[in-house]
């Protein structure tokens, strides 16, 4: 319980003071069923995180689970639990990723009572949304799927062939090994992914599946200065991306001893994986939503259409955790060097952006869409004053929080003068308070560190 209060709402954690209103309980139950799974802790506030417990566990659980059983289908059977906190008592449940996605909600109906979890909220699902949970479900890409009612030749065999000519010479055999092409009721016909990559008329079959590309004046998009739209194959726009960022990024030179270095104001690396992640993973189904790269003076922005793949969160892409949305696109990547280990792109970009004294990437999912912000500002050293950080210091070799009093006394300071500088440390984000309510004597705290 201590831990779950320790972290705010989000992707996979929802906070509900009760369940006067059920209806918002079963959708966040199905969003995260759908998504990436999740815990419900009925009986604590969802802005403060104060606890208020609720009156009568025993009654409220088998209440919940009767609406589970009578109002969400296909069935699900989340983990249910009455947990003790400081005299009262709490309900939590943990909704684990369903393989028998979709769920949705009887009284709505399969098109109307699909949820998936964005964020903090839950999002209805539309028409293509739910197809994917039911492709999920059946551990299939959308990119392998055939296209019978194309040929082979739709394939474009020759642009296929200089793309892979720094690499190796590309056979015919290899366009169905690499699943550009597949069997189709006897026939080989291109995959959705062949026709991505290579096909001759691919702006016909897929109108979408193009890059926008635009610096701006400023920090907004008020003003453009230059702008490209990139409608190449996948595997040279992602070169004409990169090039267009190159072109617009370059802050200054290093002359050495013998040649001048060129800098660029976001490295190299960070851009190149941020843009080939963005082609490789985008949800290429949807329509009116090319990949967008936005320069601004103090940052750049590279947005896919596509929400992270189903049980994935952002914590786990920050840690290397990875399933690729897109195989035959994937699969070719690999094949031509652009990707070099599966999940490894995030970490490489936020430790290239670490290592040139920059913020680590921010990642995003925005609406129906992932965003990847690359900071061009340097960070700011935080200095703080002697007692702030005794204060700090004091949390060392702790993991269970302390109290106002007992930090006062660790650092020789009054009750008083401490609760206020531990107040503008939580304001920073430096510190963290747990407790029922600001007056509550019991109330602990924590150094953000030590839980992040």
């Amino acid at each position: 319980m201590l831990e779950l209060l320790k972290r705010p709402e989000g992707k996979t954690l929802e906070f509900k003071r009760d369940v006067s209103s059920p209806r918002g309980v079963l959708k966040t139950i199905v969003a995260f069923a759908n998504t990436a799974g999740g815990i419900i802790v009925i009986g604590v506030e969802d802005g403060t995180r104060n606890v208020r417990g609720v009156p009568d566990p025993l009654d409220l659980e088998e209440r919940i689970a009767n609406l589970i059983s009578d109002q969400i289908s296909p069935r699900l059977v989340p983990e249910l639990e009455i947990v003790p906190w400081r005299g009262t008592h709490v309900v939590a449940m943990q909704i684990f990723p369903s393989p028998t996605r979709p769920h949705f909600l009887e009284r709505e109906g399969l098109t109307d009572g699909v949820y998936v979890r964005v964020g903090s909220t839950n999002r209805l699902a539309d028409t293509e949304l739910i197809e994917e949970l039911r492709r999920y479900a059946r551990g299939e890409a959308y990119d392998e799927q055939p296209l019978p009612e194309l040929n082979s030749e739709a394939v474009d065999f020759r642009a296929a062939s200089e793309s892979f000519a720094p690499v190796r010479t590309l056979r015919r055999p290899d366009l169905e090994t690499l699943r550009l092409v597949t069997a189709h009721q006897g026939r080989m016909v291109p995959t959705v992914g062949g026709i991505l990559l290579f096909g001759r008329d691919r702006e016909r079959h897929f109108p979408d599946a193009w890059l926008q590309v635009g610096r701006f004046h400023g920090t907004d998009k008020s003003r453009i200065i230059d702008h490209t739209e990139i409608r190449t194959h996948l595997v040279r726009a992602a070169d004409d991306a990169i090039a267009f960022v190159r072109k617009h990024s370059l802050h200054g030179a290093e002359i050495g001893p013998v040649r001048r270095t060129e800098l660029w104001s976001i490295p190299p690396v960070a851009v190149r994986e941020a843009v080939i992640n963005a082609i490789a993973h985008a949800d290429y189904r949807q329509r009116g939503a090319p990949i967008r790269v936005a320069i601004f003076d103090d940052r750049m922005e590279v947005e896919n259409p596509g929400l992270l793949p189903f049980g994935l969160t952002v914590e786990d892409v920050q840690r290397g955790v990875s399933k690729l949305r897109n195989r035959v696109i994937g699969r070719v990547f690999h094949s031509l060097g652009l990707i070099e280990q599966w999940g490894s792109g995030i970490q490489r970009m936020t430790s290239a952006c670490r290592e040139a004294g920059l913020a680590a990437p921010i990642l995003e999912e925005i609406g129906t869409r992932f965003r990847v912000t690359l900071s061009t500002t340097r960070v700011k050293v935080l200095t703080l004053g002697e007692k702030d950080q005794a204060i700090l210091n004091a949390f060392e070799n702790v993991d269970h929080g302390m109290s106002t009093s007992e930090i006062a006394k660790i650092v020789e300071m009054s009750t008083r003068a401490t609760r206020t500088r531990l107040a503008g440390l939580a304001e920073r984000g430096l510190v963290r308070e747990v407790g029922t309510g600001p007056q509550d004597p019991k109330r602990r705290y924590y150094r953000t560190d030590q839980y992040s």
